[in-house]
């Protein structure tokens, strides 16, 4: 699916020099991105209701467990590119101008790296 983030998260992915010749200014890195993010989770949201569904007809516990394991993995996607992105937009202009705001910006990264191990 060309649409999609679910084989990585680097796959199709705009380039720096893209991302900064077709974003004005101030925008967060996905933001070229914006309609492929908006799209997988709309599919997201349709697996999450079809797994409300599975349960309400009381479907197999093996079957509704696989659901919500593709789910997840298909969140964990979404997520792990988002945060790629932010690495390589907001935290690398935040190095390029250095001082306080970079060493925030990396602070955060790592915070938001570390909730999503967990």
């Amino acid at each position: 699916m060309s649409d999609t983030l679910e084989t990585t998260p680097y796959e199709g992915k705009a380039t720096d020099a893209e991302h900064s010749a077709h974003e004005p200014a101030g925008h967060h890195g996905y933001i070229g991105d914006k309609q492929r993010y908006l799209n997988r989770l709309k599919r997201i949201e349709g697996q999450a209701r079809g797994i409300r569904s599975m349960v309400e007809d009381e479907k197999y516990c093996i079957d509704i467990l696989t659901q919500i394991s593709a789910t997840t993995a298909a969140l964990e996607s979404v997520a792990l590119g988002l945060l790629e992105d932010h690495l390589r937009h907001c935290v690398v202009d935040a190095a390029r101008q250095g001082d306080e705001q970079a060493e925030a910006k990396i602070r955060e990264a790592s915070a938001a790296i570390a909730r999503f191990v967990r």
